[in-house]
């Protein structure tokens, strides 16, 4: 787990400093190291978090005859099993790092090498005979990589913020804040600072020596034929597979944990985890006892417990939570509305001090259809479709729907009508034979799994040094659970159904197929009191709420979740906007401290 960055030119010499620059900004995500290597136009920046190949994995790395040159971020999973392929054709190695595999796929298999690879990746690689630059992110779009083009040529990194130096002073997108505002988060190629785009999960992006790029997905959910398939061979086969993948997951050469939720996705994973060690594995988990939100801590106790897990828990409120805010946003770059971020920075920066990976549960909900919304009433399910019947209603409606327009200043307005765009097209995509459930799966897994969840799975953690696992995507399980009859996944009172029927070999019953409840922050407890007297006076005034909202309509706003407490995560997005604007686009990106007072970096 690393953080990368470049700049191709279109004349010139690629200058050093820059380098400097983008790797100044990413060595949270490495801070075991820092490589560069430039020539005539191209530079390249590595920052290492060494996980594989301690000793000698440094970056960029190169093939035999130096003609390629790579720098890559994450893990290649089955880098044993493509080596000793690789080398049957001759191919020498020159480092045991998993990541050098890319290289000399490369070599062998040329355009279609990335179908060979399993793993969560994203890595620049130039050919310096052709003058070509490759620019590829994993299927799932586990690791991040993003694009921005200048006048002088293409600047790219892990994370925006290594950007910066080469954007100057950063400028909103209205159609990303709508996204945000609505959905929690941006998506699609769009993000939040203008001219800066994404890379999609499972595409990679051809930079020849023009400068003229070009783009293909490798990989699509809608790329998934539906399966006909009875129980017991699924059952069987899912066993098989789970491993497989848990085998070359556990790759590393450093020490491993699990963040434990108490939920099925992790409670699952500790016992595919156990099943493969010969020693305990260590668990952590979080909760809010003081709180009136569910606390899962003692079941994820129990389920530690069950299988011998070295366990710790972390039991958190208010005063130690919401300092964490600016540094989470700071971490994530991108706007995301999410309350878990607070604990799981909490629980990343604990873990980092004698982890430096870990393993979690992102990806069994869409997957295994395992969210009520995948379940909704008909009439509801009604509802939405008259409301936006081109996405078949689902994702209809926003969290700032039923609020006054006038609420937005003109500009964002104007971009409004837009919000729903990634959910629309990921919809339109689905073949028409596809069941209205797995067109559901595939939408979020086109733009919630990667655009929030995994933004949290990344970015959090590496602000820490951690890295994080997610076996529930690995691309093979996703297949596989895409694929899977709707009778299967869900009935009329569960969702996730095949997954629970597996994990009782592993679990109790109980826990498996009682009443799902996501994990829950106390956040509508917080924005209360003195806080919210606090932000009435301030969030209004917020230079970046002023530019993009009414001033007198976010007071009212404020008055209103006073009266009612119904307007929690409205508010909540302002004030991640407000404090995102402020480090961001008024200041220039430097990280805050862990905790620090929130109100000072709103006005």
């Amino acid at each position: 787990m690393c953080g990368l960055g470049g700049l191709y030119l279109h004349r010139g010499e690629a200058p050093e400093s820059a380098l400097d620059a983008i790797s100044r900004r990413l060595a949270h995500r490495g801070p075991d190291g820092a490589g560069h290597w430039r020539e005539g136009r191209v530079g390249l920046a590595h920052a290492r978090l060494a996980i594989i190949d301690l000793a000698g994995g440094q970056q960029p790395l190169y093939n035999e005859d130096g003609r390629l040159v790579l720098v890559a971020n994450g893990e290649i999973y089955n880098y044993i099993e493509l080596r000793a392929e690789l080398e049957g054709l001759g191919h020498r190695f020159s480092t045991h790092s998993d990541c050098e595999t890319i290289l000399h796929a490369y070599e062998a298999w040329g355009e279609h090498f990335v179908d060979r690879l399993h793993g969560m990746f994203a890595f620049a690689l130039y050919d310096r005979s052709s003058g070509i630059l490759l620019l590829a992110r994993d299927r799932l779009g586990i690791k991040p990589l993003f694009i921005c083009e200048r006048p002088d040529g293409l600047y790219f990194a892990s994370e925006i913020k290594g950007l910066l130096p080469a954007i100057g002073k950063p400028e909103v997108e209205p159609r990303a804040l709508a996204q945000y505002l609505q959905s929690n988060y941006s998506s699609g190629r769009t993000t939040l600072y203008k001219g800066v785009e994404r890379l999609l999960p499972g595409e990679i992006a051809t930079i020849d020596a023009t400068g003229a790029i070009s783009r293909r997905r490798y990989w699509s959910p809608y790329h998934i034929e539906p399966a006909s398939i009875a129980l017991p061979d699924a059952l069987e086969h899912y066993d098989a597979l789970m491993r497989d993948v848990m085998r070359e997951h556990m790759r590393t050469d450093v020490p491993f944990g699990l963040f434990l939720s108490g939920g099925v996705d992790s409670s699952v994973l500790l016992a595919l985890l156990a099943r493969e060690s010969q020693t305990p594995i260590r668990t952590l988990s979080v909760g809010f006892p003081d709180s009136g939100v569910r606390n899962e801590l003692a079941v994820a106790a129990s389920t530690a417990a069950r299988f011998s897990a070295k366990h710790s828990a972390l039991e958190l409120g208010k005063d130690s939570l919401l300092p964490r805010l600016p540094h989470c946003i700071w971490a994530a770059d991108e706007l995301m509305a999410d309350y878990a971020s607070l604990p799981l920075s909490a629980l990343a920066e604990r873990a980092g001090e004698e982890l430096k990976v870990v393993f979690s549960g992102e990806g069994g909900d869409e997957v295994f259809a395992g969210y009520g919304r995948y379940r909704p009433h008909p009439l509801k399910a009604l509802l939405g479709w008259l409301r936006s019947p081109e996405s078949g209603g689902f994702r209809s409606k926003g969290l700032f729907s039923g609020l006054p327009p006038t609420l937005f200043s003109a500009e964002l307005n104007a971009a409004m009508p837009h919000w729903r765009a990634p959910v629309t097209d990921a919809w339109r995509a689905a073949p028409a034979t596809w069941s209205r459930l797995q067109r559901m799966q595939a939408a979020d897994i086109e733009t919630w799994l990667p655009d929030d969840l995994l933004v949290k799975a990344d970015r959090i953690l590496m602000a820490w040094g951690v890295e994080g696992r997610v076996p529930f995507l690995d691309h093979r399980v996703v297949e596989f659970g895409l694929s899977l009859p709707d009778a299967l996944k869900i009935d009329r009172k569960n969702g996730k159904r095949f997954l629970k029927l597996w994990a009782e070999r592993f679990l109790p019953r109980d826990q498996l197929w009682g009443k799902k409840s996501g994990f829950t922050v106390p956040v509508r407890e917080w924005l209360s009191g003195e806080l919210l007297d606090q932000l009435e006076t301030r969030l209004p005034e917020n230079p970046g709420v002023r530019r993009w909202f009414d001033p007198a309509g976010v007071s009212a706003l404020i008055r209103l979740q006073r009266q009612t407490s119904h307007h929690s995560q409205a508010l909540w997005a302002l004030l991640q906007f407000a404090i995102w604007h402020t480090l961001f686009i008024e200041g220039d990106g430097a990280r805050p401290p862990a905790s620090a007072d929130i109100l000072e970096y709103i006005a």
